[in-house]
């Protein structure tokens, strides 16, 4: 009886893979409600010069285009992000069960290395990428337009077309797309593993079971894991927003991926791939927190 349990394979199937998407989606939700002022400060720091700090950039905005600037752009990212972080979450567990019925088979464990986390994070990274890239770059296009009546887009589906309309969908629409997969497999690799292991961690530290840890720590070892996911992607998303914010036909600057690296690297040296990074760090914490606590808590609850 006691090699038979050793042997009982994790869960899988469609219920499972609903469980996960469902708890990923109202993880998105939460993500995009508290992390999108922070958002925009950092998009308008890494593509323009027009501000001195990102304490500067939120006073301009506030003072020149009001509170509601802040939300510029959310209604893409509030559909958009809740079915990003529901293919992160479902992927990631897809993966990670696989792994683990691999180990169960092979070594008689459940038990993951990190460097199985790492990939089951990367694969989550990568599976998303086909959704974040086009909704990603349409945020941005609306969080760097013009205010006023100088606007180049009336909303997201007007955004969408005309991106698509000045190099097809590839090129325009999916601009930027070969760097966030570099982005999305080096941030989720990341993301997950740091949160496992602090998870892991502190339930064999304290002796207790993993859905055990309080929804307090899970929220602390969410945003810390949120500051790691951003230190360790940082330059390739300075490179997506400039390549996403960039001008078309003869007013484009960067050509390709490469092309924007060595530019940038030229222009601003090592401190250009890291402009943003403050609010951006000091948006992880309570946003990362959130997206964790809330998929923790509505897995603990569905399950």
């Amino acid at each position: 009886m006691g090699v038979e349990k050793e042997l009982e394979l994790p869960e899988h199937g469609l219920k499972r893979t609903l469980k996960d998407l469902f708890a990923g989606a109202v993880g998105g939700v939460a993500q995009v409600l508290l992390g999108q002022p922070f958002d925009i400060v950092k998009v308008r720091l890494q593509t323009t010069q027009h501000y001195s700090s990102a304490l500067d950039a939120a006073s301009k905005i506030y003072k020149n285009e009001g509170a509601l600037a802040f939300y510029k752009g959310t209604l893409t990212p509030l559909v958009g992000i809740g079915a990003c972080v529901s293919v992160q979450f479902g992927a990631f567990h897809w993966a990670r069960r696989a792994f683990e019925t691999q180990n169960t088979l092979k070594k008689n464990t459940h038990e993951l290395s990190y460097g199985q986390y790492y990939a089951s994070g990367a694969f989550a990274g990568i599976a998303n990428t086909a959704l974040s890239s086009p909704i990603e770059h349409i945020r941005i296009r609306l969080q760097t337009q013009p205010h006023g009546a100088n606007r180049l887009y009336t909303g997201p589906i007007d955004c969408m077309r005309k991106l698509s309309a000045h190099e097809g969908v590839l090129a325009g629409l999916y601009r930027g797309t070969a760097v966030t997969f570099l982005r999305e497999a080096q941030a989720y690799g990341v993301w997950f593993t740091t949160f496992e292991y602090l998870m892991n961690a502190d339930a064999k530290r304290n002796g207790i079971k993993r859905d055990d840890v309080s929804t307090l720590k899970v929220a602390f070892y969410g945003g810390l894991a949120g500051e790691a996911l951003w230190i360790a992607s940082y330059p390739f998303d300075v490179v997506k927003s400039k390549m996403q914010s960039d001008g078309f036909h003869e007013n484009q600057k960067y050509k390709t991926m490469r092309d924007c690296f060595a530019k940038t690297w030229r222009a601003e040296g090592m401190g250009g791939f890291w402009k943003g990074i403050g609010p951006t760090l000091l948006r992880a914490m309570p946003v990362s927190a959130g997206t964790f606590a809330t998929v923790e808590l509505t897995m603990r609850l569905i399950n």
